[in-house]
Order: structure tokens, then sequence, then C-alpha cells
């Protein structure tokens, strides 16, 4: 579990620094948000294997963050784990049909904790398969979240690789720039449209250099298109 990242979503300064010194001295990395609109901006940034989030968030209820994160295909895979003061079984019971998959209830202690996040870290890891997508020399490999050709390491930032899986899991579809927004960031975020033109020349600039950018098509007056046959 060494090296896991872990985001944490807690208004509560006291709290949260007393979660993140404990998950480090785990061997966790640790990224932190105060609300829901820095747990969706962190989580545009970089992907966590695991999520605590606090039932009472300033802006968006946790328990409303964790419904919005399980209805989105980029996140509803993410283990959630909520916090919160309420200590009935009623509560309980709603946060885990909402999607979270635990369940803490403060107070607690850190070593509770972790030995929960370890816990659920397993149960994510036990049924998840390799996936591998393959387009001549180009290789996705899903659960590494790593991409090759011809064996040679992609580098590419969260965002870029995002963008590509998604490419490399729905080739020669045409999609806008709005559809490609909704289906990377969320229908909860707003990025300019303008942002993908970005990120795809990102991209491409990263694959050219491997003599694969041409699977990126440019469909014009439409959007984008990934496809291994020539444009």
């Amino acid at each position: 579990m060494l090296g896991k990242l872990i985001l944490i979503v807690e208004d509560e300064p006291a709290i949260r620094q007393m979660i993140a010194f404990a998950l480090r001295r785990s061997g966790f990395e640790i990224r932190e948000a105060v609300d829901a609109r820095q747990a969706r901006e962190a989580l545009a940034n970089q992907r966590p294997d695991l999520i605590l989030i606090d039932w009472m968030l300033p802006d968006t209820s946790g328990l409303e963050l964790t419904r919005i994160l399980k209805r989105d295909r980029h996140t509803c895979e993410l283990p959630i784990i909520m916090l919160t003061a309420r200590a009935e079984e009623g509560d309980k019971v709603t946060g885990l049909e909402t999607g979270a998959d635990d369940y803490v209830t403060k107070p607690f202690s850190p070593r509770e904790l972790v030995a929960r996040i370890h816990a659920v870290l397993r149960r994510a890891g036990a049924g998840g398969l390799d996936h591998i997508v393959e387009f001549e020399a180009l290789k996705l490999d899903q659960q590494g979240q790593r991409i090759t050709v011809s064996g040679q390491t992609v580098p590419l930032g969260p965002t870029e690789y995002r963008m590509l899986e998604f490419f490399m899991t729905h080739p020669e579809r045409v999609f806008s720039r709005d559809q490609l927004l909704d289906r990377l960031w969320g229908g909860n975020v707003y990025v300019e449209e303008r942002t993908i033109d970005v990120h795809v020349r990102r991209l491409r600039k990263s694959l050219e250099k491997f003599g694969v950018d041409r699977f990126v098509q440019t469909v014009r007056g439409s959007g984008y298109r990934f496809s291994a046959k020539a444009d």
C-alpha cells in the first residue's frame, strides 16, 4: 500500500492535519481539499487511489459529493470512505447506499482509520483485472495506468493520460469539445471548451516523439476522434 495517494476532503483544519500526519507516517501520499470544489479540482489534476470525505462540507455535503462521484463514469470506481460525527444506523446506511465503501464515525483513532483504508484498498484491488488496449505499437495498461509504445513508456500528465485513455477505449467515434469536457471533467466543473484544444496539443506533442500522434485526429467542425485509420 506504500505510495498510494489519498485525497482528504475535510474542512476542519485540526482533523485534516491529524489525518494527513497519520497517513504520511503510514507511507501514503496526501492531497487535501477543504470543500467539494477543491476536491473536484484535485481530481481533475490527479486521480487518487482513495478519497476520505467528511459528511459536512461548507459548500456541497459530503453525501452529495459522493453521489456525484459515483455517478461519473470516470470516478465511479474510486474507493470512498465517509467521515462523520453521525453515528446513527440510519445515517450509516444512507452513506453506504449513496456509494461510500466504508463509514468511519468521529471521533476515531488514526490507527483505526489507517486499518480501514488498507481494508478498502485491498477490496478495491481484489476485483481489478488487467485491461490492456492496443493500437499497433501503442499500448494502454489501465491497471497500471501506463502508456507505452513498443515497450517504451510515454510520459503523460494526468489530464493527458485520462484523455488518451478515453480516446483509446472509444475509438472511431467523433466527440465534440463539449462532450469531451463532460466525459473528462464531469458536468459539475466549469472548464472552457478551448481547454480541450490545449490538452489535445499536449497529448499530440507527447505522442509525436513516438510516431503515434496521427491516431488523435481533428474532425473539422465537429471535434476529435481516435482512429488507427488515416484521417
